[in-house]
């Protein structure tokens, strides 16, 4: 009877000493996982994806094109595209951080064309969309990915060749009808019957307005590339000992494992008093036939 009671002691405490071996390696696992799980994660939303009225910025680049038939003196034609790098860094020095981007800014005779400084000491933000020479572009970007720690960067090249040709070709046509309607005002006819043809010239004339700033920004003397630069203050992430997680593991583990040997405990006290009761009621001839 004793050597019984202490076999079913040795088994039950095997399976508890198991269950809280799984329960600490597993909390322990995920800990480590957990943690690269956030430091690879998207910390901050892109910002300028909430400003609207930001200035676009062109450049150009010849391309070769083959011959098609016959000599011809140049196959080379301009294309026209827009380049976009985003970089998203933090630091822990944000005024010294400030400084370098100003400096490399400054270094590279870039311009900054928006500025947002937010937040207070200690949670600081500055926000900057540069424009920058097409031929310096990629020393800058690289530049700027030594400033803080790095949270996200991205390149983006859109062509915009065909909509710079379709301006061009916008503004020849308004061109057009803005000297037919000066022509047609030299005919003879009434004030009435030349009203209409002055309104529809100080309209079209309206649009050539808006085609010539458009197309300012194609202009070869205003090129740039976009660097769209996020400077978040922040406490640079420390590294956690494999003390403090074991610590935390543990902590866990028993917390826990307390939960299910108390469950477990009252499952077995409601089973034990259920098969007493059956028990009593076959006693009494209840369940018998």
């Amino acid at each position: 009877m004793q050597t019984s009671i202490k076999a079913r002691f040795w088994r039950l405490f095997r399976w508890g000493a198991g269950v809280f071996c799984v329960l600490f390696i597993f909390r322990l696992i995920y800990g480590y996982v957990a943690s690269n799980t956030n430091s690879t994660g998207d910390y901050y939303e892109n910002y300028f994806d909430q400003v609207n009225g930001l200035r676009k910025n062109y450049a150009t680049s010849k391309l070769k094109m083959a011959p098609t038939a016959g000599p011809q003196p140049d196959f080379s034609t301009n294309q026209k595209y827009e380049k976009t790098a985003v970089v998203r860094t933090t630091t822990s020095d944000f005024q010294k951080d400030e400084e370098n981007v100003r400096k490399k800014i400054e270094s590279y005779k870039a311009m900054i064309q928006y500025e947002k400084a937010l937040g207070r000491k200690g949670d600081r933000e500055l926000h900057l969309m540069i424009g920058v020479n097409p031929e310096t572009f990629d020393s800058f970007y690289h530049e700027i990915q030594g400033i803080g720690i790095i949270r996200s960067m991205s390149i983006t090249k859109v062509d915009k060749t065909n909509e710079y040709r379709q301006l061009n070709a916008q503004k020849v046509s308004l061109e057009k009808t803005v000297a037919s309607l000066e022509a047609l005002k030299k005919q003879p006819g009434t004030n009435q019957e030349l009203l209409p043809i002055y309104d529809r010239q100080l309209e079209l004339e309206d649009r050539l307005q808006n085609l010539g700033v458009d197309l300012g920004n194609f202009n070869t003397e205003n090129e740039f590339c976009t660097v769209k630069l996020s400077l978040y203050e922040g406490a640079t992430a420390q590294s956690i000992s494999f003390i403090h997680r074991l610590k935390i593991a543990l902590q866990w583990t028993i917390h826990y494992f307390a939960y299910i040997v108390i469950g477990f405990t009252v499952l077995s006290i409601f089973v034990f008093v259920l098969l007493l009761i059956i028990d009593k009621l076959n006693i009494l001839g209840l369940f018998k036939q």
